[in-house]
């Protein structure tokens, strides 16, 4: 009755061929590779010719054993870990790290695979130590887990290790690692150090809280489909101590900086529309700060309060003549800019070779002017 149920799920939830689909049916490959559905008694033969895998969702499964064995072996499961999985598919790789872990949450964005994964879980006997949330990553909460292991979409890539680092304005605490099967050009570029071509702004965020190490190659032919392109093992192991700095203004800053890394720092920073908004975020900084320190002033003494309401009366009309004259306002910020740069020695500088410790540095030295980034600069 089960596996009828399983088969009339998979019939049901199949979707109708077409271009925009790029629909797979699923096939082994040949030699020494396990299939797709390694697990599976042979009489579910029906419900696995019924299965599609679709490239438009990244859905392509590693079926190589010994990739999946050396990627269990290298994220260094305990037998007491949570681990988070993310896409697991038809469960390959869960099986494993059920056989390793205590217990092993799963998300998956396909009901279809949800079932067969489900199905193909309780055929081993691993059902308690499964929990399952089928939705999208990216909108998912995730539970507090001490390892995240994955075959990660491509397409979601960068969001997904941005989410799986950065939670609630901070980096994510209480996980030991993150060990991630990325598209090969992506994971050479998640690990790029200062200098390298490949250096971008996702690379600096994450070096920023993290440690990346790239651990091994996996061709495309070890996957069902296979994908157009190679993928590479990395662990991302997150940092004990992290820098304090307002993250959200320092992802704001490396998002300007980034724009146009070819490009020298006292070049992004002489652009008309980037120097229009930070201005503007600038001024809308130091104009809610200086309603805090107000707000905080009338607190202790009331009796102060009118005497600081005269004077910022008085200072409005010198507001007024400023906000009169926006092109002298935006000159003089752009000097104040550019001044900061050369000042810092930064000026011919380009954003590719630069470390954490010397944006960290630039940050300051923006901050020390009363320069300000928001996210939307």
């Amino acid at each position: 009755m089960l596996r009828a149920t399983v088969r009339a799920i998979l019939r049901a939830a199949a979707v109708p061929r077409g271009a925009e689909c790029r629909a797979v049916r699923a096939q082994p490959r040949a030699g020494n590779s396990t299939g797709a559905w390694d697990g599976l008694p042979e009489e579910e033969e029906e419900g696995r010719r019924s299965f599609q895998f679709y490239k438009s969702r990244g859905q392509h499964i590693l079926t190589n054993p010994r990739a999946l064995d050396a990627i269990v072996r290298n994220a260094g499961v305990l037998p007491g870990d949570t681990v988070l999985e993310i896409g697991p598919g038809t469960g390959n790789l869960t099986l494993r790290l059920l056989s390793a872990a205590q217990r092993v949450v799963a998300v998956e964005i396909d009901h279809r695979m949800v079932a067969a994964l489900r199905h193909r879980v309780s055929h081993q006997g691993l059902s308690d130590k499964l929990h399952v949330i089928c939705g999208d990553a990216l909108k998912t909460e995730f539970p507090e887990f001490d390892l995240c292991v994955a075959n990660i979409p491509y397409g979601i890539s960068s969001p997904l290790v941005a989410k799986l680092l950065f939670a609630g304005g901070g980096p994510r605490r209480g996980f030991r690692s993150a060990t991630l099967l990325l598209q090969k050009e992506f994971a050479r570029r998640l690990v790029a150090k200062p200098g390298d071509s490949e250096r971008n702004r996702l690379a600096m965020n994450v070096s920023l809280v993290s440690t990346v190490e790239l651990l091994m190659d996996v061709s495309r032919r070890d996957f069902v489909p296979p994908p157009r392109v190679d993928s590479s093992l990395v662990k991302i192991r997150p940092k004990p101590a992290v820098p304090e700095v307002d993250l959200d203004e320092w992802r704001a800053l490396t998002r300007v900086c980034f724009c146009q890394k070819r490009k020298t720092l006292g070049a992004i920073f002489k652009q008309k529309r980037m120097l229009q908004q930070l201005l503007k975020s600038s001024c809308n900084f130091a104009t809610a700060r200086s309603k805090e320190e107000e707000e905080d002033e009338v607190q202790e003494e009331e009796e102060e309060e009118e005497e600081e309401e005269e004077e910022q009366g008085g200072g409005g009309e010198s507001d007024q003549e400023d906000e009169g004259k926006p092109a002298e306002m935006a000159g003089k910020f752009k000097q104040k800019l550019l001044s900061v740069l050369k000042d810092g020695g930064l000026l011919e500088a380009r954003p590719t070779k630069l470390s954490d410790e010397d944006m960290l540095r630039l940050l300051s030295l923006f901050n020390r002017e009363g320069v300000r980034f928001h996210q939307r600069v």
